[in-house]
């Protein structure tokens, strides 16, 4: 595929990483529960002679190994699952009520195990490898502001020269691998608002605050007024996706929510996102007399890859074949890989996993699945970042 080393190697291998890719898809568990999937990965890399480490809050894994004396590269996935029940009728489902591993963290977490299983191979046989290596399995990355700053918090980033992650693109085929130099995803916040009024009586709503009125303005005004606020060019975007208030069709009712995102392209503008928010609203709900909190929560900044870090992903990709490599734009999409880039530079790469038939279920749909030819493209691509042995 893309090296004789890993061509080989994947050559006998490559049935145990979708087996563990199966595995993990089978036994989902949410951010900062897991314990299983930690122990699973854990019992393998153990086997394979390495020293993992599990995470001071149990969950999470940093795995370091090769030459001391050399840099040392960090490659990264994540182990969480979503909150979503799997829809996709395959034989290894998830057996886990309401819980599935609809982003595809299963396929990293596998593509990560077969990476480090091959270099540790190579190791054993007798080789040297170029670079230090550090497999770092995430937790937490579907919640914000994301585990990677647990991970952070103890030592992971400590000593690394670059950092590499790969993420599932179900828009772009299988064999294939996205690349951009810049800003690959945006910043991602969350907003909630509580709204609360004396409520009455429909018919007479002049009377009362009408609450569910003051609602709908903010749902409508919020994203409008933040569309003449800032520069287009940013790609901000603000959207709802929870509202709830009331149950009569004739009672204007005493309290009401609103959950959103905020998101914005722009590093930035995003360090001014919150208090022009909270401006906005406050400006939108002032004439109506309706009380409310607001409660906002900062994610996680844009993934902005080095070039430097892309050109090595680059060489990589390019030794698994012809046309292997394209390139992706930015997503609106947040990434906590993105805390890792704050102080190591590296880069994310897409890796392709539509089989080339059928819709593109999206990220986060019961429905999601992947076509396991990609896991082979991503142990190729980690690997060849490593066996590479050069530095941009």
């Amino acid at each position: 595929m893309s090296s004789p080393v890993i061509d080989a190697w994947l050559a006998a291998n490559l049935g145990r990483v979708v087996g563990w890719r199966r595995e993990i898809h089978a036994e989902p568990e949410l951010s900062m529960a897991e314990f299983q999937t930690t122990a699973k990965v854990v019992q393998i890399l153990t086997d394979a002679g390495l020293r993992p480490k599990v995470l001071p809050k149990g969950t999470g894994v940093v795995c370091d190994f090769g030459p001391t004396d050399k840099p040392r590269i960090g490659l990264r996935a994540d182990l969480d699952g979503l909150p979503i029940p799997e829809q996709t009728g395959l034989p290894f489902t998830s057996k886990v009520e309401n819980v599935s591993h609809s982003c595809g963290h299963d396929a990293h977490a596998a593509i990560l195990l077969g990476t480090g299983l091959l270099l540790a191979d190579h190791l054993a046989a007798g080789n040297e490898l170029p670079f230090g290596v550090r497999l770092l399995f995430q937790a937490a990355e579907e919640v914000m502001p994301g585990g990677a700053l647990d991970a952070i918090d103890a030592g992971a980033t400590d000593g690394l020269t670059r950092i590499f992650a790969l993420h599932c693109d179900p828009h772009l085929a299988a064999g294939t691998v996205g690349l951009h130099v810049g800003a690959l995803t945006s910043a991602a916040d969350r907003v909630e608002v509580h709204f609360r009024g004396p409520g009455g009586h429909t018919s007479r709503p002049h009377l009362t605050a009408d609450l569910v009125y003051a609602m709908g303005t903010v749902i409508t005004g919020l994203p409008g007024f933040l569309s003449r606020r800032v520069d287009p060019r940013s790609g901000t975007v603000m959207v709802f996706g929870a509202a709830h208030s009331g149950d009569a069709s004739n009672a204007i009712p005493q309290e009401g929510r609103l959950r959103g995102t905020v998101r914005t392209g722009d590093r930035a503008v995003w360090q001014d996102l919150e208090p022009l928010v909270r401006n906005i609203v406050g400006e939108l709900v002032a004439p109506l007399g309706v009380n409310y909190d607001l409660t906002y929560v900062r994610g996680v900044p844009p993934v902005v890859n080095d070039g430097d870090s892309v050109a090595m992903l680059r060489r990589s990709v390019d030794l698994i074949g012809p046309g292997a490599a394209v390139e992706t734009p930015q997503s609106p999409g947040g990434e906590d890989f993105a805390w890792y880039l704050e102080s190591v530079p590296g880069a994310m790469a897409r890796l392709g996993v539509w089989s080339g038939v059928g819709p593109h279920c999206d990220l986060h749909q019961p429905n999601f699945d992947i076509d396991e030819r990609a896991l082979g493209v991503g142990v190729a691509t980690l690997a060849g970042v490593i066996l590479g042995g050069e530095l941009q």
